[in-house]
């Protein structure tokens, strides 16, 4: 009971939660908006009766509500929708007990990966234990107070089991502060016991008031601006190296005014592609393991790696072996205290638009020499001709290969779309060729490298900007695990658009499996042969069918001419539509990987092609370096 001198209001926790959460805000350099703008759920015997009736009660205008079609995939929407708006903004999603909150592991790992922000409302056993076991209860022999629930904690930010009334207070306050903060953010999980979504307490008002969250941009502290100065004056070869923070912290202009003075090449991560535009004379693409030679080539001589917002991923550092250079050393600009200090570097804990703004005016005056420049514009110059070859489809009446397909797109979307993957062997190819062209425009969740994300990702971009041309870029693998969300893209009228692109199996794992002397085992959608493996013809699948059974407008496309009349007909359209290609996966045009990747080889192998591999290996191996 609150105390009695405070105006208080009887409601249920869940009527409680949602009152709460819709009161909810960020702001950030004067603008706001809602923290909570909207809950994704799918309801059972955990949650029905609370968040569902909560949500039904409160109304569409108090919290817009969104009907998922899988628990993960929600999860994934709604972390599509807060990486669009910056993190400013955020979506709930609620489940039953049992299999709804554990479907929520995978997204929820995905969201704190890539420091995103949502909040998971999952159902709980009871808190009185009045029905124990109560159906889909998972019943520890010695710990009787976990739940399924507790798969959520190493994968969330902040975990609260709210087991009384009164205790939702402190919780949800906690909640919406670790949402709201830059450096803490990603899933935040309160589990809500059904028994105690249910029960009725008297609320003091207050908990009930409007509630603005400053979203802070720490400002570098003078001496670290100092000490990184210093070290870019005296570096000859420095390299920017722009992650996934630049974006959030809406901080490309500071990058351009910093490189426009400077004269520093910048190289972008999956997360921070589309930091510059592709053609500003300093933008050499995608570093690392799928990047550009131009890029890797000028950082494997870099005697300064500047990290601006980036986690350093194996992929970024081509597993510790690209930064070969013997004296290099490295400069991390990032707002959290755990990144920044990655490769033992010198340190600039800020927020990144902050950090660039301090650096470029405590380097006034400095330039590189004119003969890098001159190095990295040919390397630049000669990079766009392999973009160009591998685009390029001089028939059009021929069957696209990937590569002429994101060809194809380049040459039919606008500036402000959204390209949207994750998954398969899209990610490298897009990563070293596509041309982003705005900074939201790529679009590609590879912290997690999640299959299944693009379709409902797609639809949390969507959301959040509803006048964007959205293009979810799928291959038949991350179809099948999870195309059920486009009934929701059905249901709610998004035109989404997705590319669907059939090459029967996993292409980027069948040539990584070839690699690494897996002879391509097990990664080909084919019948069994006769001898047993699976050799045998292609799947007579159709995912074409399926898409448009689940109300879908569906183009074929089976030749390059009709693939750009199909993609700029599904652009114009106002339904969701797909786009299906089957591509020739007998001449792929894309270009080769600039840098290792750490896979590990079996160390001892009968197979002729495992020895092979494992000598390969062994002297890429070599190159591994820890900088300390």
């Amino acid at each position: 009971m609150s105390h009695p001198s405070q105006p208080v209001c009887r409601l249920t926790v869940a009527q409680a939660l949602v009152r709460f959460l819709s009161a909810q805000y960020t702001e950030r350099d004067g603008v706001r908006r809602r923290l909570i703008a909207g809950t994704w759920g799918i309801f059972g015997h955990g949650n029905v009766a609370g968040l569902g009736q909560a949500l039904l009660e409160a109304g569409e205008e108090a919290m817009p509500f969104h009907q998922g079609r899988n628990e993960q995939s929600m999860v994934h929407a709604a972390v599509g929708y807060a990486r669009q708006l910056n993190r400013l903004s955020a979506q709930a999603v609620t489940t039953s007990i049992g299999p709804g909150a554990t479907n929520l592991v995978t997204g929820a790992a995905l969201a704190t990966v890539n420091r995103l922000p949502v909040l998971l409302l999952p159902g709980d056993y009871f808190a009185t234990r009045t029905a124990d076991p109560l159906l889909q209860q998972l019943e520890h022999p010695v710990s009787a107070d976990v739940s399924v629930n507790d798969t959520l904690r190493p994968v969330s930010r902040y975990f609260d089991r709210i087991n009384r009334p009164e205790a939702l207070i402190p919780s949800a306050l906690n909640a919406m502060r670790v949402l709201a903060d830059p450096a803490e953010t990603g899933a935040v999980t309160l589990a809500l016991p059904q028994d105690v979504q249910a029960e009725a307490w008297d609320w003091p008002e207050e908990f009930f008031a409007e509630r603005v969250w400053h979203v802070r941009r720490p400002a570098p502290e003078p001496a670290e601006i100092a000490a990184a100065a210093a070290l870019v004056q005296g570096a000859r070869r420095p390299l920017i190296v722009a992650g996934g923070g630049v974006h959030h912290s809406e901080a490309e202009d500071a990058l351009k005014a910093l490189v426009d003075a400077t004269g520093i090449p910048v190289a972008s991560t999956q997360a921070g592609k589309g930091s510059l535009r592709h053609d500003h004379p300093v933008d050499l693409g995608g570093i690392g393991h799928t990047g550009t030679a131009v890029c890797d080539d000028i950082a494997r001589t870099a005697d300064l790696v500047i990290g601006v917002g980036t986690r350093y991923t194996d992929f970024t550092t081509a597993s510790s072996t690209l930064f070969a250079e013997p004296g290099v050393r490295f400069l991390n600009l990032n707002i959290t205290s755990f990144d920044a200090h990655k490769l033992a570097a010198t340190t600039v804990v800020a927020d990144a638009r902050a950090a660039l703004e301090a650096l470029t005016e405590a380097l006034a005056g400095y330039r590189v020499d004119a003969s890098y420049e001159a190095e990295y514009a040919a390397g630049k110059e000669r990079w766009e001709r392999v973009v160009d070859t591998a685009y390029r489809a001089d028939d059009d009446s021929a069957v696209p290969t990937q590569t002429q397909v994101l060809g194809v797109l380049d040459s039919v979307v606008g500036d402000e779309d959204v390209v949207i993957n994750a998954a398969g062997s899209l990610p490298g190819d897009l990563h070293k060729l596509w041309r982003a062209r705005s900074p939201r425009q790529y679009h590609l969740e590879y912290g997690y490298s999640c299959m299944g994300y693009e379709i409902p990702g797609g639809i949390g971009v969507q959301l959040a900007a509803p006048d964007t041309p959205v293009w979810s870029l799928v291959g038949d693998g991350t179809y099948l695990m999870m195309p059920t969300e486009i009934v929701t893209a059905v249901q709610e009228g998004l035109p989404v658009n997705m590319v669907l692109i059939q090459n029967h199996g996993y292409a980027s794992i069948g040539g990584l499996s070839e690699q690494t002397g897996g002879e391509r085992f097990a990664t080909a959608y084919r019948y069994r042969a006769a001898d047993g493996t699976f050799t045998g013809d292609p799947l007579p699948v159709d995912l074409a069918a399926n898409a448009a059974s689940l109300g879908m407008d569906v183009i074929r496309a089976k030749t390059v001419g009709e693939l750009r009349d199909a993609l700029t007909a599904a652009r114009a359209s106002d339904r969701p539509t797909c786009v299906y290609v089957e591509t020739d996966t007998t001449n792929p045009n894309a270009p080769g990987a600039e840098a290792w990747w750490d896979v590990p080889v079996a160390e001892v192998a009968s197979r002729e092609a495992a020895v092979e591999a494992r000598k390969t290996y062994d002297h890429h191996a070599a190159d591994i370096r820890r900088h300390l």
